[in-house]
């Protein structure tokens, strides 16, 4: 039974359809006691002991319960689709990266719909942990590609932009009539360390949210005309009256997998190593992204609260109502029948964690955000251990919700909540690096694999830090050494050893 810990206070209308919205909690006190469903427990009572049961059955189950009910119906890859290369610069930031510009156009026509890629990729000469090809973080940025960070190189985006957010103060002054300016640059480079990424040896790839929706909608009037432009144009089919419509964090979600079909094709681009993140709502977009497309190698989620990872049964923060209500783009109409109505979910955000299983997952939580419920998004990651465990990974140690700023990584899955308000910090970012080092540690494929005996007699393969071959006088350290190689899982390993 919910608990009303408040009055009524708030009547929206969501796609047509008044709702009534209970004050939430974010007391911890007033959670009720609730049940969550059992992931490996298919819907006709038919318990999952395999992964063969988990990958045929049971998650296409659970992927049709989330598209059909919250997040949406979304289309594959046009057909048409093109890429256009239109910046290739090896010199960008003074030298310490190459940067690329792509538009991708969603049908082949310069006049149609598009999205704008910028891509950042560290320079070996000035980061030595830097491979080839390069493995990369993608994620969608707010405002525009041009505002996370000051390099003159990078297109100015021209699509509607908002002229004012609590998160980028800048844009009161640099946005005129919804049109970013160039006094706009690197007005979110806060949330972008470049220097931070390229140090640990990753990329950056970004595009604005506002290339598939600005996210402008705040009234169901507002939704169904902003469902007629854009990437919703191409597929009516996918609108309409029908209450599993494309959505926008379908779409954003739709346009990060865009992003990927590039990604694959770049040859300087590590595509087996693409982690996608997403802050707030991006963060919510990252793990549907993340839960649909195999491809992304790792799924980071900052913040993303309801919707998210954090578990929606808990009633804490952010609820059904308010996503539906606040904003009735983000989620599929049929979504609307579980505002007040959390109990009769068939599923919970844990099921979308576990749909990542096995690849690696990374969330965090802030302490005074609680809108986005910081307790429920660990426990979100947490209830979905069993599936990680039937794939015979590790998981989260921690049994409890840990303390702020102490980091819990477990297998492949990690979690943390720091201090401070809703945001993407540098402390962020530094667990994400880490982890990715721990989970998708960068190697060189330049390096052709040789495996030695473990106690050589006599001659081993010798190599430089750079992976090149040297002989006894090339050895300036007066130690050769002995390198072994290991491959698991698609990823190399490689240990050293001196040999006398």
């Amino acid at each position: 039974m919910r608990m009303l810990p408040g009055i009524l206070v708030l009547t929206a209308a969501a796609f047509g359809q008044s709702l009534t919205c209970i004050t939430q909690t974010t007391t911890e006190s007033q959670v009720n006691t609730y049940t969550l469903p059992n992931s490996l427990l298919m819907q006709n009572g038919t318990p999952v002991t395999t992964t063969d049961q988990w990958n045929t059955l049971r998650r296409p189950e659970l992927m049709e319960m989330f598209a059909n009910t919250e997040y949406g119906r979304s289309p594959g890859r046009p057909a048409n689709m093109t890429f256009q290369v239109h910046d290739n610069n090896p010199l960008a930031l003074n030298g310490k990266a190459t940067r690329k510009q792509v538009t991708i156009y969603f049908t082949g026509q310069t006049s149609g719909p598009k999205l704008d890629l910028l891509i950042y990729l560290p320079n070996k000469a000035l980061y030595p942990k830097a491979v080839s090809p390069v493995p990369v973080f993608l994620g969608i940025n707010f405002w525009g590609n041009e505002m996370i960070n000051a390099d003159t190189g990078i297109t100015l985006n021209t699509n509607w932009v908002a002229s004012s957010d609590n998160y980028n103060p800048t844009l009161a002054s640099c946005v005129l009539n919804h049109v970013a300016r160039t006094t706009c640059r690197g007005s979110n480079s806060s949330q972008y360390p470049l220097d931070s990424l390229f140090a640990h040896g990753y990329g950056l790839a970004t595009f604005a949210r506002n290339d598939i929706d600005p996210d402008t909608t705040t009234t169901a009037a507002g939704a169904a005309n902003a469902f007629k432009g854009g990437v919703y144009a191409l597929y009516p089919e996918l609108e309409g009256g029908r209450g599993d419509n494309f959505t926008t964090i379908g779409a954003w979600a739709w346009g990060l997998s865009r992003a990927m079909d590039y990604l694959q094709t770049d040859t300087s681009v590590d595509s087996k190593r693409v982690m996608v993140f997403g802050w707030s709502r991006m963060g919510k977009t990252a793990v549907w992204a993340g839960a649909q497309d195999p491809r992304f190698a790792m799924v980071i989620s900052d913040e993303s609260g309801a919707g998210g990872v954090a578990l929606t049964k808990r009633l804490f923060g952010e609820d059904v109502c308010r996503l539906v209500t606040h904003f009735p783009h983000w989620f599929a109409k049929n979504f609307n029948a579980y505002s007040n109505n959390e109990t009769g979910l068939p599923f919970d955000q844990h099921e979308l964690v576990a749909a990542i299983a096995p690849r690696p997952l990374y969330a965090s939580s802030a302490q005074t955000d609680l809108n986005s419920d910081p307790k429920g998004e660990f426990l979100g990651v947490k209830a979905a251990d069993p599936v990680y465990r039937l794939f015979g990974q590790d998981t989260l140690a921690a049994a409890a919700w840990p303390a702020y700023n102490q980091p819990v990584f477990g297998g492949q899955t990690g979690y943390h909540v720091r201090t401070g308000a809703h945001d993407l910090t540098a402390y962020d970012w530094s667990q994400y690096l880490h982890f990715a080092d721990l989970r998708l540690k960068p190697v060189s494929t330049a390096i052709t694999p040789v495996v030695k005996r473990k106690n050589p007699t006599g001659p081993v393969g010798i190599f430089s830090l750079d992976g090149k071959r040297l002989n006894r006088a090339g050895n300036t350290s007066g130690l050769n050494i002995g390198v072994v190689v290991k491959k698991e899982d698609g990823r190399v390993f490689l240990s050293a050893f001196p040999h006398p």
